[in-house]
């Protein structure tokens, strides 16, 4: 929270009030200082609980302290109004009935925005990965080609057998590649957080990029912190890690070290960090490289969305990102994750 932030209480848990909350909490300088509803079971409570957020079973317990400035009425109800007007603090403004309907209208055609541009860049991405597809699926085509072609012929049942487990080996290559391919492409359309492992989300996004860039010559290398989970979209938390390990290694020119490591604090802080030894990335630019359309890259090379749909979810998330770099000696991207307590029911994904 900054001296700046609007602090905001929210009048009403249902449905709105639990859009609402999803939305605000997402933005910079916007303190959620609590929600009210009378209804112990209304979905937003559970939720605010969720985000750490304060829940209150009496409306004027929440708008007269806090420090509250301003009070959004979702309830709906036309006997609010005068009472929030007559309890709330000297300065504080409200919002109600039509405004806040407006204010979700505009929200959500933002998020509806940003959603289109994170799809248009993963589509776009996968464009650039077509003759690393066809590379890894043509090997094992080739070699099932060929047993099939001995088969025609063979006699031998010990050396039928052999060559058909050699022909369902290489289907379930070129079936994982294309599951992989198609999780990664698909619209999220949930947005549903979990529990995600750091690790195993590194490298499904590792097994992803290079299709993308060539890692022939690359070192990798696995740092990973054990437990290293977090609370999150898994999808979108798979993008973020293709972005960052794709344009790593297009900053290795010739050959280098790729570094993936995860990270827990003692107090449980959970960090994720992409690093190379490339080209590295000129101070000027620090302070652009997050805006939507830039690019360093040739025309057709990039869209210049990467590295803001990454700033976009992990913002969302609460988190924190920053970047280290030196040109000629290479960059560290590195997230924080927000401390989340895990819950029974979830399985790390």
């Amino acid at each position: 929270m900054t001296a700046n932030s609007t602090r905001i209480a929210i009048i009403g848990a249902g449905k709105g009030g639990t859009a609402l909350l999803e939305l605000l909490h997402q933005i910079p300088d916007v303190d959620i200082v609590g929600i009210a509803d009378k209804d112990p079971t209304a979905p937003g409570l559970q939720r605010a609980r969720d985000l750490n957020i304060r829940v209150e079973r009496e409306v004027h317990d929440l708008i007269r302290n806090h420090g509250v400035n301003l009070i959004m009425d979702v309830t709906g109800d036309p006997s609010m109004s005068p009472f929030i007007q007559a309890m709330k603090r000297p300065g504080s403004e409200v919002l109600s009935g039509a405004t806040t309907r407006l204010l979700w209208k505009l929200v959500q055609h933002q998020s509806k925005l940003e959603a289109e541009l994170f799809q248009a860049d993963k589509l776009a991405g996968l464009g650039s990965f077509a003759a690393g597809i066809a590379h890894d699926i043509n090997n094992p085509l080739q070699l099932i080609l060929g047993l099939a072609e001995n088969l025609a012929d063979e006699q031998d049942l010990a050396v039928v057998h052999e060559q058909a487990c050699d022909i369902t080996e290489a289907v379930k290559r070129t079936s994982a590649i294309c599951r992989d391919l198609t999780r990664y492409a698909r619209r999220n359309g949930t947005g549903e957080e979990v529990m995600v492992n750091l690790n195993t989300k590194l490298d499904e996004a590792l097994r992803i990029a290079r299709y993308a860039v060539t890692l022939q010559d690359v070192t990798v290398v696995k740092r990973y912190a054990e437990d290293a989970t977090v609370r999150g979209n898994p999808d979108e938390l798979l993008h973020v890690f293709v972005n960052l390990i794709t344009n790593a290694v297009q900053a290795i020119q010739t050959r280098g070290t790729l570094t993936l490591q995860t990270h827990v604090a003692p107090d449980g802080q959970v960090s994720a960090s992409v690093s190379d030894t490339g080209c590295g990335i000129p101070k000027e630019a620090f302070s652009k490289i997050f805006e939507p359309l830039y690019t360093t890259k040739p025309p057709g090379k990039g869209t210049g969305l990467g590295l803001y749909n990454v700033m976009s979810v992990i913002s969302k998330m609460e988190g924190h990102i920053c970047v280290e770099s030196d040109v000629g000696v290479g960059t560290t991207f590195r997230i924080e994750f927000p401390q989340v307590q895990p819950t029974t029911s979830c399985a790390p994904q």
